[in-house]
Protein backbone atom coordinates (compact mmCIF):
# COMPACT_ATOMS: atom_id res chain seq x y z
CA UNK A 1 0.00 0.00 0.00
CA UNK A 2 2.51 2.57 1.16
CA UNK A 3 5.13 1.65 -1.35
CA UNK A 4 2.12 3.51 -4.17
CA UNK A 5 3.10 6.43 -1.86
CA UNK A 6 6.78 6.86 -1.53
CA UNK A 7 9.81 4.86 -3.90
CA UNK A 8 11.90 2.17 -2.53
CA UNK A 9 11.07 -1.26 -1.46
CA UNK A 10 9.81 -2.54 2.40
CA UNK A 11 8.86 -5.03 4.41
CA UNK A 12 5.55 -4.42 6.81
CA UNK A 13 6.18 -4.72 10.65
CA UNK A 14 5.84 -3.09 13.60
CA UNK A 15 7.23 -1.01 15.09
CA UNK A 16 7.38 -0.91 18.93
CA UNK A 17 10.84 -0.18 19.52
CA UNK A 18 13.55 2.50 19.64
CA UNK A 19 11.22 5.45 19.01
CA UNK A 20 12.57 7.63 21.37
CA UNK A 21 15.47 7.70 19.99
CA UNK A 22 13.74 8.27 16.89
CA UNK A 23 11.27 10.91 18.07
CA UNK A 24 12.48 12.92 20.23
CA UNK A 25 15.88 15.08 20.81
CA UNK A 26 15.22 17.25 18.15
CA UNK A 27 13.95 20.52 20.08
CA UNK A 28 11.06 20.98 22.54
CA UNK A 29 7.22 20.02 21.40
CA UNK A 30 4.47 22.25 21.58
CA UNK A 31 2.58 22.68 24.87
CA UNK A 32 0.56 20.04 25.10
CA UNK A 33 -0.20 19.05 29.33
CA UNK A 34 -0.74 15.07 28.66
CA UNK A 35 -0.03 12.33 25.94
CA UNK A 36 -2.02 11.39 24.01
CA UNK A 37 -2.21 7.25 23.47
CA UNK A 38 -1.47 5.45 20.58
CA UNK A 39 -3.69 2.37 20.10
CA UNK A 40 -2.11 0.71 17.26
CA UNK A 41 1.55 1.60 14.95
CA UNK A 42 3.23 0.12 12.38
CA UNK A 43 5.37 0.79 9.64
CA UNK A 44 4.80 -0.28 6.01
CA UNK A 45 7.77 0.64 3.39
CA UNK A 46 9.90 3.48 5.18
CA UNK A 47 6.38 4.95 6.47
CA UNK A 48 5.80 5.32 10.09
CA UNK A 49 1.45 5.06 11.01
CA UNK A 50 -0.93 4.47 13.22
CA UNK A 51 -3.63 4.94 15.27
CA UNK A 52 -3.89 7.07 18.34
CA UNK A 53 -6.55 5.52 21.43
CA UNK A 54 -9.62 7.90 20.72
CA UNK A 55 -9.52 6.99 16.82
CA UNK A 56 -7.30 9.50 15.32
CA UNK A 57 -5.43 8.46 12.57
CA UNK A 58 -1.84 9.89 11.96
CA UNK A 59 1.65 9.82 10.51
CA UNK A 60 4.68 9.97 12.54
CA UNK A 61 7.29 12.73 11.88
CA UNK A 62 9.27 10.49 9.89
CA UNK A 63 6.72 8.53 7.97
CA UNK A 64 5.13 12.38 6.91
CA UNK A 65 8.78 13.34 5.94
CA UNK A 66 9.28 10.31 3.91
CA UNK A 67 5.64 10.83 2.32
CA UNK A 68 6.97 14.35 1.65
CA UNK A 69 10.47 13.75 0.28
CA UNK A 70 12.24 15.82 2.76
CA UNK A 71 14.83 15.00 5.40
CA UNK A 72 12.85 14.67 9.35
CA UNK A 73 15.02 17.23 10.55
CA UNK A 74 13.67 19.45 7.65
CA UNK A 75 10.05 18.83 9.08
CA UNK A 76 11.02 18.69 12.89
CA UNK A 77 12.28 22.23 12.68
CA UNK A 78 9.46 23.60 10.92
CA UNK A 79 6.97 21.93 13.42
CA UNK A 80 9.16 23.15 16.66
CA UNK A 81 9.36 26.66 15.59
CA UNK A 82 6.31 26.80 13.98
CA UNK A 83 4.67 29.97 16.10
CA UNK A 84 7.73 31.97 13.77
CA UNK A 85 7.75 29.47 10.37
CA UNK A 86 4.24 30.17 9.43
CA UNK A 87 5.27 34.13 9.50
CA UNK A 88 7.62 33.15 6.54
CA UNK A 89 6.84 31.87 2.77
CA UNK A 90 6.74 28.22 2.93
CA UNK A 91 4.38 28.46 6.55
CA UNK A 92 2.11 31.13 5.58
CA UNK A 93 1.33 28.52 2.28
CA UNK A 94 1.21 25.93 4.83
CA UNK A 95 -0.91 27.90 7.11
CA UNK A 96 -3.53 29.10 4.40
CA UNK A 97 -4.11 25.22 3.63
CA UNK A 98 -4.30 24.53 7.23
CA UNK A 99 -6.82 27.46 7.76
CA UNK A 100 -8.88 26.27 4.68
CA UNK A 101 -8.98 22.65 6.32
CA UNK A 102 -10.05 24.49 9.27
CA UNK A 103 -7.33 23.51 11.08
CA UNK A 104 -6.84 26.40 13.97
CA UNK A 105 -4.45 24.11 16.14
CA UNK A 106 -1.56 26.13 17.52
CA UNK A 107 1.03 22.79 16.86
CA UNK A 108 1.48 20.78 14.00
CA UNK A 109 1.99 17.66 15.82
CA UNK A 110 -0.16 15.77 18.79
CA UNK A 111 2.64 14.75 21.57
CA UNK A 112 1.66 10.87 21.85
CA UNK A 113 3.10 7.73 23.98
CA UNK A 114 3.59 4.64 22.93
CA UNK A 115 4.94 1.53 24.84
CA UNK A 116 6.72 4.77 27.32
CA UNK A 117 8.44 6.25 24.04
CA UNK A 118 6.93 9.56 22.69
CA UNK A 119 5.74 9.89 19.45
CA UNK A 120 4.72 12.79 17.60
CA UNK A 121 1.73 12.05 15.29
CA UNK A 122 0.63 14.29 13.10
CA UNK A 123 -3.19 14.51 11.86
CA UNK A 124 -4.82 14.46 8.91
CA UNK A 125 -5.00 18.20 7.90
CA UNK A 126 -1.67 18.77 8.50
CA UNK A 127 -0.49 15.93 6.29
CA UNK A 128 -2.43 16.83 3.77
CA UNK A 129 -1.03 20.38 4.02
CA UNK A 130 2.49 19.00 3.88
CA UNK A 131 2.16 16.89 1.13
CA UNK A 132 0.05 19.69 -0.98
CA UNK A 133 2.58 21.77 -0.73
CA UNK A 134 5.30 19.47 -1.22
CA UNK A 135 3.31 18.51 -4.88
CA UNK A 136 2.30 21.65 -6.14
CA UNK A 137 3.44 24.93 -4.27
CA UNK A 138 6.94 24.40 -3.83
CA UNK A 139 9.44 25.48 -6.62
CA UNK A 140 11.21 22.15 -6.51
CA UNK A 141 8.27 19.62 -6.20
CA UNK A 142 9.22 16.36 -4.65
CA UNK A 143 7.93 12.95 -6.61
CA UNK A 144 7.21 11.27 -3.47
CA UNK A 145 4.53 14.20 -2.37
CA UNK A 146 2.86 13.79 -5.89
CA UNK A 147 2.86 10.11 -5.56
CA UNK A 148 1.69 10.44 -1.93
CA UNK A 149 -1.02 13.17 -3.17
CA UNK A 150 -2.45 11.62 -5.56
CA UNK A 151 -2.90 8.58 -4.08
CA UNK A 152 -5.22 10.07 -1.27
CA UNK A 153 -7.13 11.48 -3.42
CA UNK A 154 -8.46 8.25 -4.63
CA UNK A 155 -8.86 6.64 -1.10
CA UNK A 156 -9.30 8.63 2.13
CA UNK A 157 -6.21 9.65 4.83
CA UNK A 158 -8.53 7.66 7.22
CA UNK A 159 -9.68 4.86 5.07
CA UNK A 160 -5.33 4.30 4.21
CA UNK A 161 -4.05 4.24 7.47
CA UNK A 162 -7.45 2.21 9.20
CA UNK A 163 -6.29 -0.48 6.50
CA UNK A 164 -2.78 -0.45 6.76
CA UNK A 165 -2.88 -1.10 10.93
CA UNK A 166 -6.39 -3.16 10.69
CA UNK A 167 -8.03 -0.63 12.64
CA UNK A 168 -11.74 -1.38 13.09
CA UNK A 169 -13.89 1.42 14.89
CA UNK A 170 -16.98 -0.98 14.30
CA UNK A 171 -14.79 -3.00 16.37
CA UNK A 172 -14.28 -0.58 19.23
CA UNK A 173 -17.66 0.73 19.18
CA UNK A 174 -18.42 -3.35 19.84
CA UNK A 175 -16.02 -3.18 22.03
CA UNK A 176 -17.50 -0.21 24.14
CA UNK A 177 -21.12 -2.08 24.51
CA UNK A 178 -19.51 -4.92 25.86
CA UNK A 179 -17.19 -2.83 28.74
CA UNK A 180 -20.96 -1.50 29.77
CA UNK A 181 -22.50 -4.41 29.14
CA UNK A 182 -20.10 -6.52 31.58
CA UNK A 183 -20.11 -4.33 34.32
CA UNK A 184 -23.84 -4.11 34.38
CA UNK A 185 -24.22 -7.50 34.68
CA UNK A 186 -21.74 -7.90 37.20
CA UNK A 187 -23.21 -4.90 39.25
CA UNK A 188 -27.77 -5.88 39.06
CA UNK A 189 -26.58 -8.79 41.48
CA UNK A 190 -24.66 -7.04 44.06
CA UNK A 191 -26.97 -4.25 44.95
CA UNK A 192 -29.45 -5.60 47.52
CA UNK A 193 -33.46 -5.06 47.24
CA UNK A 194 -34.90 -1.28 47.96
CA UNK A 195 -31.71 0.44 46.99
CA UNK A 196 -30.16 1.53 43.38
CA UNK A 197 -26.31 1.97 41.79
CA UNK A 198 -25.08 5.01 40.14
CA UNK A 199 -23.61 3.24 37.65
CA UNK A 200 -27.00 0.88 36.70
CA UNK A 201 -28.79 4.29 36.46
CA UNK A 202 -26.61 6.36 34.45
CA UNK A 203 -27.61 4.16 31.54
CA UNK A 204 -29.65 7.11 30.21
CA UNK A 205 -26.11 9.10 29.70
CA UNK A 206 -23.82 6.04 29.09
CA UNK A 207 -25.77 4.86 26.22
CA UNK A 208 -25.74 7.83 24.34
CA UNK A 209 -21.97 8.33 24.87
CA UNK A 210 -21.38 5.15 23.01
CA UNK A 211 -23.93 6.17 20.09
CA UNK A 212 -21.98 9.56 19.70
CA UNK A 213 -18.75 7.58 19.62
CA UNK A 214 -17.14 7.66 22.58
CA UNK A 215 -15.54 4.76 23.08
CA UNK A 216 -15.81 3.30 27.25
CA UNK A 217 -13.54 1.72 28.18
CA UNK A 218 -11.19 1.00 31.15
CA UNK A 219 -9.53 4.43 30.66
CA UNK A 220 -13.15 5.76 30.22
CA UNK A 221 -15.25 5.35 33.68
CA UNK A 222 -18.05 8.27 33.75
CA UNK A 223 -19.70 6.39 36.87
CA UNK A 224 -16.52 7.16 38.94
CA UNK A 225 -17.22 11.51 37.95
CA UNK A 226 -20.85 10.90 38.55
CA UNK A 227 -20.74 8.66 41.86
CA UNK A 228 -18.38 11.40 43.83
CA UNK A 229 -20.37 14.35 42.03
CA UNK A 230 -23.77 12.56 43.56
CA UNK A 231 -21.91 11.57 47.07
CA UNK A 232 -21.10 15.78 47.64
CA UNK A 233 -24.66 16.05 46.59
CA UNK A 234 -26.65 13.08 48.99
CA UNK A 235 -24.10 15.13 52.03
CA UNK A 236 -24.73 18.63 51.02
CA UNK A 237 -28.65 17.91 50.87
CA UNK A 238 -28.52 15.56 54.07
CA UNK A 239 -30.50 13.47 52.08
CA UNK A 240 -29.68 11.06 54.83
CA UNK A 241 -32.20 12.77 57.29
CA UNK A 242 -35.19 12.20 54.59
CA UNK A 243 -34.66 9.06 52.80
CA UNK A 244 -31.84 7.03 55.45
CA UNK A 245 -28.72 5.77 55.16
CA UNK A 246 -26.87 4.68 51.87
CA UNK A 247 -25.38 1.66 52.28
CA UNK A 248 -22.16 -0.01 50.93
CA UNK A 249 -21.97 -3.00 48.74
CA UNK A 250 -19.10 -4.77 46.89
CA UNK A 251 -18.43 -3.42 43.09
CA UNK A 252 -16.42 -5.36 41.25
CA UNK A 253 -15.07 -4.53 37.38
CA UNK A 254 -14.66 -7.47 34.85
CA UNK A 255 -11.48 -9.30 34.95
CA UNK A 256 -9.74 -7.33 31.77
CA UNK A 257 -10.25 -3.90 33.73
CA UNK A 258 -6.51 -3.28 35.69
CA UNK A 259 -9.00 -2.14 38.24
CA UNK A 260 -10.20 -5.94 38.92
CA UNK A 261 -6.67 -6.03 40.69
CA UNK A 262 -8.22 -4.92 43.48
CA UNK A 263 -11.66 -5.95 43.59
CA UNK A 264 -13.91 -5.92 45.16
CA UNK A 265 -14.40 -1.80 45.40
CA UNK A 266 -16.56 -0.60 47.96
CA UNK A 267 -19.48 2.03 46.58
CA UNK A 268 -21.97 2.84 47.81
CA UNK A 269 -25.64 1.94 47.08
CA UNK A 270 -28.73 4.63 47.83
CA UNK A 271 -32.44 4.17 49.19
CA UNK A 272 -35.11 3.52 46.22
CA UNK A 273 -36.91 6.20 47.63
CA UNK A 274 -34.27 9.07 46.70
CA UNK A 275 -34.65 7.52 42.93
CA UNK A 276 -36.48 10.51 41.86
CA UNK A 277 -34.02 13.18 43.61
CA UNK A 278 -31.12 11.53 41.65
CA UNK A 279 -32.54 11.18 38.51
CA UNK A 280 -33.26 15.05 38.87
CA UNK A 281 -30.16 15.93 39.98
CA UNK A 282 -28.37 13.78 37.17
CA UNK A 283 -30.36 16.39 34.42
CA UNK A 284 -30.71 19.29 36.02
CA UNK A 285 -27.07 19.87 37.45
CA UNK A 286 -24.78 16.78 36.67
CA UNK A 287 -25.48 16.90 32.59
CA UNK A 288 -25.85 20.39 32.46
CA UNK A 289 -22.77 21.74 34.35
CA UNK A 290 -20.44 18.93 35.34
CA UNK A 291 -20.60 16.27 32.39
CA UNK A 292 -18.79 19.04 30.08
CA UNK A 293 -16.29 19.37 32.47
CA UNK A 294 -15.50 15.63 32.65
CA UNK A 295 -15.74 14.94 29.22
CA UNK A 296 -12.66 18.03 28.62
CA UNK A 297 -10.98 16.32 31.06
CA UNK A 298 -11.22 13.11 29.00
CA UNK A 299 -10.27 15.45 25.93
CA UNK A 300 -6.95 16.48 27.45
CA UNK A 301 -5.81 12.91 28.45
CA UNK A 302 -6.60 12.09 24.73
CA UNK A 303 -9.51 9.71 24.91
CA UNK A 304 -11.98 11.74 23.19
CA UNK A 305 -11.54 14.49 20.33
CA UNK A 306 -13.55 18.03 20.91
CA UNK A 307 -16.06 17.08 17.69
CA UNK A 308 -16.88 13.62 19.60
CA UNK A 309 -17.32 15.49 22.99
CA UNK A 310 -19.56 18.17 20.97
CA UNK A 311 -21.31 15.35 20.02
CA UNK A 312 -22.38 14.15 22.68
CA UNK A 313 -22.46 17.04 24.35
CA UNK A 314 -25.56 18.07 22.20
CA UNK A 315 -27.66 14.83 23.09
CA UNK A 316 -28.09 16.49 26.26
CA UNK A 317 -27.79 20.45 26.30
CA UNK A 318 -26.56 23.01 24.21
CA UNK A 319 -23.42 23.75 25.21
CA UNK A 320 -20.09 22.95 23.39
CA UNK A 321 -16.51 22.61 23.94
CA UNK A 322 -14.09 24.37 22.25
CA UNK A 323 -10.65 22.99 20.56
CA UNK A 324 -8.09 23.93 23.23
CA UNK A 325 -5.56 26.36 22.74
CA UNK A 326 -2.54 26.54 24.22
CA UNK A 327 -0.90 29.66 26.32
CA UNK A 328 1.52 31.26 25.13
Amino acid sequence: MAKDLVSGPGSIHNKNNGLADKHGGLGPPPLQTELFHVEKQIEIDGVEMGVLENGIPYLTESGLARMCGIDRKVLNRLAINWPDEKLKDRGSAINQMLEQANYLEPGLYLKSEMNGSEVNAYTEPVCMALLEYYAFVTKEPRTEAVNAFRRLARETFRTLIYTAVGYSPEQKMLDSWRHFHDRMDMTVSSVQFGYFSVFKEIAVMIVPMIRAGILISDRVVPDISVGKAWSDYWKTMDFQSTHGERQKYDHEYPLYYPQAKSNPQPSFAYPDSALGEFRAWLVRHYLSSKFPTYLLGQIKKGTVTPAIANKAIEVFSDKRIEAQKSKK
